[in-house]
């Protein structure tokens, strides 16, 4: 399996929803213009895609409407991410057998597992989808860390290939440099920490931010990859203002809200998303005009 494929800059994907279920059409417009846009692969069914409100029939739904849209034109690891086990196998087996390159699968949620209790449950995962499985370690929201020492341990089970690193922890992930295998892949989990973690060994982003800026968090990537440090940095002080009003609430508001804002999606959102603060959307209306999205 080339890991490779899984270098670049990656869209954590909003779902455009309608007023009873979700619109394709503009999911597939969305995707296609991702695409054009260079970006290098998509993940459907991520957290910025609200997954957590998606019955189980809308989450196979949006992951095969991906696969399908994209039609082998990038790279499509699929959020199959779950705090149940059984559910987990469930979507990564789901993913694999409609044609995703590999699945996201976040460490599990609420539920607090011990560190045993993590391994055992990505164990099962391997075990029984025969996908590339990318984890997604995001203490902020799932109440759990994965340590170093267990990531290594991870990195020797079948298909477990690299992790979405978003604990926003520069030091811990030196240490997973350090302690996992060379082909382990190191994937920023943050838009604001990407040209760090790319200088470590990182081989990219899942970007939040390129839903609506596709080119340049591409070209941070691209810039960087062929060596000219100075035209990524630039693209990134360029990002900084624009990636700060991205999370000035909690993500996928301000983005879903921004995409809506130029044209791309329909800003409806599940509760328990809701509408941004006024004082928030003055502010992200304000990043968008000035980075030129909005006039």
């Amino acid at each position: 399996m080339d890991r490779k494929k899984f270098h670049g800059a990656f869209t954590a994907l909003v779902t455009p929803f309608t007023a009873n279920g979700i619109d394709d059409a503009a999911y597939k417009k969305l995707i296609e213009w991702q695409i054009a846009s260079g970006i290098h692969g998509v993940v459907p069914c991520g957290t910025t895609g609200e997954s957590p409100t998606l019955s189980e029939k809308e989450h196979e739904h949006v992951i095969k409407v991906c696969v399908e849209t994209v039609a082998r034109r990038v790279p499509v690891i699929a959020g199959a991410g779950s705090n149940s086990t059984s559910e987990a196998v469930h979507m990564a087996k789901y993913a694999a057998k409609v044609g995703a390159d590999a699945v996201l699968v976040v460490t599990p949620y609420y539920n607090k597992p011990t560190n045993k209790g993590i391994y055992l449950h990505y164990k099962a995962i391997s075990e029984a989808a025969n996908i590339p499985i990318i984890l997604y370690n995001i203490a902020g929201r799932t109440g759990k860390n994965i340590e170093p020492d267990l990531m290594a341990q991870l990195s020797g089970l079948k298909n477990i290939i690299g992790v979405k690193e978003a604990s926003g922890n520069l030091e811990q992930m030196k240490k997973i440099r350090e302690l996992c295998p060379k082909d382990f892949l190191l994937i920023s989990g943050d838009d604001a920490l990407t040209l760090p973690i790319m200088s470590m060994g990182g081989v990219g982003i899942i970007s939040v931010a390129s839903n609506i800026v596709p080119a340049d968090v591409a070209g941070l990537v691209n810039a960087f990859n062929k060596g000219d440090k100075a035209k990524a940095e630039a693209i990134n002080q360029k990002l900084k203002p624009l990636v700060e009003a991205l999370f000035i609430e909690t993500n996928p508001i301000p983005v879903k809200t921004a995409a809506s804002l130029m044209g791309l999606v329909p800003g409806a959102m599940r509760l328990p998303m809701c509408e941004m603060e006024e004082e928030n959307l003055a502010k992200l209306k304000m990043a968008l005009t000035k980075y030129g999205l909005l006039k």
